[in-house]
């Protein structure tokens, strides 16, 4: 992510964004990243809320002046070293999650989007914990915790290679 500084932004820096998302006054514009290769799709598990220790794929808030798709793979470079063309959306996803009280704490209106891989095998930086290109079985076999849509939106992007 950038700042408009010269400078990455501090730990801080990321707490304080990360603060004023919560309980929003509108949706949050999201954007991800589904890049396959072959039956493997490259996964991040997630450094912070709201999806912290998740599986998903990279992803974060489209910036102002970006594209759907230019966002996406900002997203993606940032959080894997990968870069992937952008082929088309794939679609998109409502994430509201509510607290005790039935306040909506955040709320993401999320754009997948769907990346032909050009380079980089992934590793992790900015928001992910750890990188992996993944099949579906290898998810669910492995009993790993994933965001919401992460299994629904593998088996979009194959049905769209095909």
């Amino acid at each position: 992510m950038t700042t408009g500084r010269s400078s990455e932004p501090t730990i801080v820096d990321l707490a304080a964004r990360r603060e004023t998302r919560r309980y929003p006054e509108r949706p949050i514009v999201g954007v991800l990243a589904v890049v396959l290769r072959g039956e493997r799709a490259l996964v991040v598990r997630r450094a912070n809320p709201p999806m912290a220790g998740r599986w998903g794929f990279p992803g974060g808030v489209l910036e102002l002046g970006e594209t759907v798709a230019e966002g996406a793979m900002r997203e993606l470079l940032e959080e894997t070293g990968v870069v992937a063309e952008p082929i088309g959306t794939l679609t998109v996803i409502d994430t509201i999650d509510r607290d005790e009280s039935g306040r909506v704490r955040f709320h993401y209106t999320l754009v997948a989007v769907r990346g032909e891989w050009r380079s980089g095998e992934g590793v992790a930086g900015d928001d992910a914990d750890e990188v992996a290109w993944l099949s579906r079985a290898d998810i669910v076999e492995g009993g790993l915790l994933t965001a919401p849509a992460l299994l629904s939106l593998i088996e979009l992007a194959l049905k769209s290679a095909n």
